[in-house]
């Protein structure tokens, strides 16, 4: 019994001393990570706008004429109007520098009369429903204004596996790479959703028309690289969609 006392009390100490020194050893941070992250604060609401049919072409007469109330709070990086894979819609990207900003930005807004009277009072009647999303560029990705103006813009939502970039950032962005590498597509950005539907990732794409969009995209299709980077990313993906978009003519980037 003594001879089993003095084995376990030689364990205890052995034990105590291991967990010290894991204690002092310093935590690899890799190992909690979800991947590179943003550098700064800055992040961009997606807002989709649902409109009713008979009201589609007065509510875009109606935001042309106004919008300008609305620019005066914050950035407006784009607005569109869906042409294929949704009807009657409308989705526009706001820029933010911090959510304190967007906040301060909301609470103006709520006490500007001339944006709730001559705009918010006429427009919210006219749609269904709205939906909003928070994100964030990936970090490997910037906004890159398109060569000019004039063309039409692809929106493609790839909901991804969950893990974040640690997990699928490699082989996305080798798709992404491939594509634009290649002269098939101009990346005007890539963003990971923060808040609303998770583990999504939107590309927007610009294209001169939407007949170089479906020779590009046939071309492309023929291409051993591209098929090849997107199989590799097409494994962290569960399902994906697309809209066509054209640039509204009070749009800041067309």
């Amino acid at each position: 019994m003594i001879q089993l006392r003095g084995i376990f009390r030689n364990a205890s100490r052995h034990a105590v001393k291991h967990c010290l020194s894991v204690k002092n050893r310093p935590t690899p941070s890799a190992s909690i990570s979800t991947g590179p992250q943003q550098q700064n604060g800055n992040f961009y609401e997606f807002r989709t706008y649902y409109i009713q049919p008979h009201l589609n072409a007065a509510f875009l007469k109606l935001t042309n004429e106004k919008i300008h109330l609305r620019t005066a709070h914050s950035e407006l990086l784009g607005y569109w109007s869906v042409e294929y894979g949704g009807v009657n819609q409308v989705f526009h990207i706001w820029k933010y520098d911090s959510y304190a900003q967007r906040a301060s930005v909301r609470a103006a807004l709520a006490q500007d009369p001339s944006w709730i009277e001559q705009y918010i009072s006429k427009a919210m009647p006219m749609l269904s429903t709205q939906d909003n999303e928070v994100t964030y560029l990936v970090p490997w990705s910037k906004i890159q204004t398109p060569p000019k103006d004039g063309g039409v813009f692809e929106l493609a939502t790839f909901q991804m596996k969950p893990g974040g970039p640690a997990v699928w950032g490699k082989a996305f962005q080798g798709a992404v790479g491939i594509h634009t590498g290649t002269g098939y597509a101009h990346s005007v950005g890539v963003f990971h959703s923060e808040f609303g539907p998770l583990n999504q990732v939107h590309a927007l794409w610009w294209y001169e028309s939407a007949d170089q969009r479906a020779a590009i995209r046939q071309k492309a299709h023929g291409d051993a690289r591209v098929v090849a980077a997107v199989r590799e990313s097409a494994a962290y993906l569960v399902s994906q969609k697309n809209k066509l978009m054209f640039p509204c003519t009070f749009s800041p980037m067309k």
